[in-house]
């Protein structure tokens, strides 16, 4: 190709460039259509084979209609709850009847009357899959509400705090990508001090993420994947990080090759090398994402198996404008992409020679100190309540949902309006309902003995469908609490145990504690084939055994060690009583997939120098070259996750801190400290079986004055080939015997 005309060796980057260009500009769109496609319906992501799921199935058939429940509560602002009040509360309800989204229709017995006499409640059956249509209704109930005078009116149940979830997911696209973009670019400015290598990889990110989002939005629109608002605000997330992260490893050695081959190629040529040296790690680390991402498949939770090939298209689409869009756009750039700044040759960097001497001088002691202070870390672990959130702190704003919820429980039986739902055949509904009162924590049991929205009638013969019949059940206790659902297992016992009733309990108390059970089956299973497949991509890619099962046992030390970190922050600074379940789960996959991710581009660095200086230098001159770019991409990609903060749910705040301080403690050490300190003491045994292994360490005449040059002391350049005792007192790596110098050195302490 150097023997091409300069127009025709340009023209593949100038087409690479302005396909991409096309891709961001027609598909863009697709990114903020995303979330017309999307639903935040949570009964839509229940466990497919739990109880609960199949008891709402049929609980459907009790309903001539299919409705969505909004409680209204009021607490008088003194004293008790007047008859007049409780008139105009009824007739707050009345007014709603007939309005777009309402279902059926409020009477005089609609607005019940708290035990204390200080609060009044009702319900408004609304149609469910209102979509954006859901908080206008909400707040159209809450405007009818305030009519009451002397009372203060909150709206709750699933439907208010449906319509939390819609608003907190309201201008996702818009709100998060901008946040995340900017903290990105900011930070590139920073770090790289270039006016246009940022925006270049911004424009790469961006163009990637409008094709996993075209590509996202056509599988939702044909119910071949199934969205919601946290699925979408990840994989904006993950797209921007991960397409930011390989074309910073890409720049970098762009870098270099401008550097160190100016007199010998051309930018074209440069970009080539650059990528030919750079793919098969950026491809690892991309497979390791995307098929940790795929083992999401193995779940029996809904948004957990959208979650993964949504991902995992996101990340093939960063890894495809990695590979093509930045090389085009280097190619075409050449050095101005680094202006004002000039390219400098890799391996200069003082800061991390110092790292590297550090690390060189003692590894022993210091990857036990680092390895120490990580297990005391995750040794908090442990304490990480993982338990479905409180409805009370779903969300980080005090919403009304939430002010409602407290106010049911405490003037109302606490599992008011959220009653458990059992479903049974019918010549046993005696039996059933007789061992329902018999359990501990059940406030009341009432069959439903007419066709329509669910609702306490208490007269009348139960309603038959099908031959079977509905009861429903109300909790002592809130139906969101830990004491809830003890109670929901206990009345599943109960309930089992009766001849011929076949019982299903379902309701909003056992969907939660069914998608506990099923998220601790998910971990069980998916965690140790996340593991497996990382392993693998780590033998194939570093043809070693030892140091891929070491940088596995890292990134799970980290991990261990960001719950242990998590677990005080949530408790004690935070205040919160729990995580959701998913939470460790999607931390898991996330933190070792990404934190796999740079120690894949510390090795293959490292591999690649040892193969010429030999394990010793090898470890510092990867560790110095590397150094600087990786902390960038680290940095780089807690801030986007960091960015999911903008989203008012405590979830999306809990998993922005896990990824973001597990990525920033992987990065600044256990790739920094950890991983290069076991390797450079283990020596040319961390590469069994591969040829680094079989052969003694190849140091050519002059590799040690290279490596003092690295580590910061003067060369002796007076000696070809200096004394043993010289490398001995340099440090210097060389051939002694067939091993490294200081593995000799070592032996012979011994």
């Amino acid at each position: 190709m150097q023997g091409l005309p300069r127009a025709v060796r340009r023209l593949p980057p100038v087409l690479i460039v302005l396909a991409w260009l096309a891709v961001g500009g027609a598909l863009g769109p697709y990114a903020g259509k995303l979330s017309q496609v999307s639903t935040n319906d949570q009964a839509a992501f229940l466990p497919q084979s739990a109880e609960s799921t199949r008891a709402l199935e049929e609980q459907k058939k009790f309903q001539q209609t299919e409705t969505f429940p909004a409680i209204v509560v009021w607490t008088a602002d003194r004293g008790r709850a007047t008859e007049a009040q409780r008139k105009q509360a009824v007739a707050a309800l009345t007014s709603l009847n007939g309005t777009p989204g309402v279902v059926g229709e409020a009477g005089d017995g609609s607005v019940l009357t708290s035990s204390d006499g200080r609060a009044l409640a009702g319900v408004v059956q609304l149609e469910p899959g209102l979509g954006d249509e859901l908080p206008p209704t909400v707040e159209r109930i809450t405007r009818a509400a305030e009519r009451v005078e002397g009372m203060t009116a909150r709206v709750g149940g699933p439907a208010a705090i449906q319509a939390g979830f819609a608003e907190a997911f309201a201008g996702i696209d818009g709100v998060l990508l901008g946040v995340a973009v900017g903290a990105v670019l900011l930070i590139l400015l920073l770090v790289y001090r270039s006016l246009l290598l940022p925006f270049v990889i911004i424009l790469g990110a961006v163009s990637a993420l409008a094709l996993a989002g075209a590509i996202a939005y056509a599988l939702a629109d044909r119910d071949v994947v199934r969205v919601d608002g946290q699925v979408q605000g990840i994989l904006f997330i993950l797209v921007i990080g991960a397409a930011t992260d390989y074309a910073l490893l890409l720049s970098a050695r762009f870098r270099e090759e401008l550097a160190d081959r100016t007199a010998h190629r051309d930018r074209v040529a440069a970009a080539a090398a650059a990528l030919r040296r750079s793919w098969a790690p950026i491809v690892a680390s991309a497979a390791t994402v995307a098929l940790g991402l795929l083992a999401l498949l193995l779940s029996d939770l809904t948004n957990n198996r959208a979650l993964g090939p949504v991902g995992a298209i996101g990340i093939g689409c960063a890894l495809l404008s990695a590979l093509t869009f930045l090389p085009g756009a280097l190619a075409l750039l050449g050095r101005a992409a680094y202006w004002p700044s000039k390219p400098k040759p890799g391996g200069r960097n003082a800061f991390w020679r110092k790292v590297a001497a550090v690390v060189d001088r003692a590894p022993r002691r210091v990857w036990l100190g680092t390895a120490l202070l990580l297990a005391a870390l995750a040794a908090f672990a442990p304490t990480l309540v993982v338990r479905s959130t409180p409805l009370t702190e779903t969300f980080v704003d005090d919403t009304s949902a939430v002010a409602a919820q407290r106010a049911l429980a405490e003037h109302f039986p606490a599992g008011f309006g959220n009653p458990a739902v059992v479903i049974a055949d019918a010549d046993r509904a005696d039996a059933v309902i007789a061992a329902a009162q018999r359990t501990p924590g059940i406030a009341a049991v009432t069959p439903l003995t007419r066709p329509g929205p669910p609702g306490p009638s208490g007269t009348g013969e139960p309603l038959v469908v099908d031959g079977r019949v509905r009861i429903d059940v109300t909790l002592r206790d809130e139906a969101d609490s830990a004491a809830a659902e003890r109670t929901v297992r206990l009345l599943r016992q109960r309930l089992h145990a009766v001849p011929g009733a076949d019982a299903l309990v379902g309701g909003y108390t056992a969907q939660r504690y069914d998608t506990q059970v099923t998220a601790d089956r998910d971990r069980r299973v998916i965690i140790p084939v996340v593991l497996a497949i990382v392993t693998v991509i780590l033998i194939a890619l570093l043809r070693s055994l030892p140091i891929p099962l070491l940088l596995v046992a890292t990134v799970v030390l980290n991990f261990l060690a960001t719950l242990g970190v998590a677990a005080l922050v949530f408790a004690h600074l935070l205040g919160l009583d729990g995580t959701e379940p998913a939470l460790v789960l999607y931390g898991f996959v996330f933190l070792v997939a990404l934190g796999v991710d740079y120690n894949i581009f510390l090795m293959s660095r490292v591999r690649e120098e040892t193969a010429a200086h030999g394990t010793r230098q090898g470890v510092r001159r990867g560790l110095t070259t590397t150094g600087g770019v990786i902390t960038s991409a680290g940095v780089v990609l807690a801030a986007t996750f960091t960015a999911l903060v903008v989203i008012p749910l405590t979830f999306m705040a809990q998993i922005a801190f896990i990824v973001a301080f597990g990525v920033l403690l992987d990065t600044l050490v256990v790739r920094s400290l950890l991983v290069p300190a076991l390797v450079g003491d283990l020596g040319r045994r961390a590469w069994w079986p591969s040829r680094l292994w079989r052969r003694a360490d190849r140091s050519p005449p002059g590799a040690h004055l290279a490596g003092a040059q690295l580590a910061g002391s003067k060369p002796v350049a007076h000696h070809a080939r200096p004394h043993r005792g010289l490398l001995r007192a340099t440090g210097a790596h060389a051939k002694v015997h067939g091993g490294d110098a200081h593995e000799v050195g070592r032996h012979r302490r011994r």
